[in-house]
């Protein structure tokens, strides 16, 4: 006959079944229809230059219906170049709503929105990856567009809004670029 625990001890044991299962179980992906980030020879590069300063992350949302950020927002100065993290065909280039909207179409089939950005290439344009898409828009006529509402999304800050789907399903694109380096800790002395 199995031992009986007073119920303070077959709680702990319960928590402690589900903390072993957290530290055990591999990560859950962060959207629907999310892969594994490509291999480092395979990886993107951030469409600002620089090292990117995350601002906001992804955060998908539970249901496709309910609000979320589906990208992330990475810091940048208006009238800085923005580049194509990967190759492909821009699909778009212009206005949506009261920003400028630059659309890749890469390779292996993902699409890249970039925004608040005056595209400099025509749609049907094949790019490169690190090739200038356009300009970041916002700030004192920096980018051309109109500079309220490009600088809204991310007050008090400017920011590069960079989104990645597969056919409808949005991604986390930091999870496309090449893992950065370790940190390591080293001695004092």
């Amino acid at each position: 006959m199995p031992a009986i625990l007073p119920r303070p001890a077959r709680l702990s044991a319960v928590v402690a079944g589900a903390l072993v299962l957290v530290l055990v179980a591999p990560p859950a992906p962060l959207a629907r229809g999310a892969t594994a980030p490509a291999p480092a020879s395979d990886a993107w590069v951030a469409p600002v230059v620089g090292e990117p300063v995350v601002l906001r992350p992804f955060l998908p949302p539970d249901q496709d219906w309910l609000a979320g950020h589906r990208g992330v927002d990475l810091g940048a100065a208006p009238g800085d170049a923005v580049v194509a993290p990967e190759a492909g065909v821009v699909t778009f280039a212009g206005t949506v709503v009261d920003r400028g909207v630059v659309v890749v179409l890469h390779d292996d089939g993902l699409r890249t929105s970039l925004e608040p950005v005056t595209g400099s290439v025509a749609p049907g344009t094949r790019v490169g990856r690190g090739e200038v898409v356009g300009t970041l828009e916002g700030g004192h006529g920096g980018g051309g567009g109109n500079e309220a509402a490009a600088a809204g999304h991310c007050l008090p800050s400017s920011c590069l809004h960079w989104g990645v789907r597969r056919g409808e399903v949005y991604l986390d694109p930091l999870t496309l670029l090449a893992p950065r380096e370790p940190i390591v800790l080293l001695p004092l002395r």
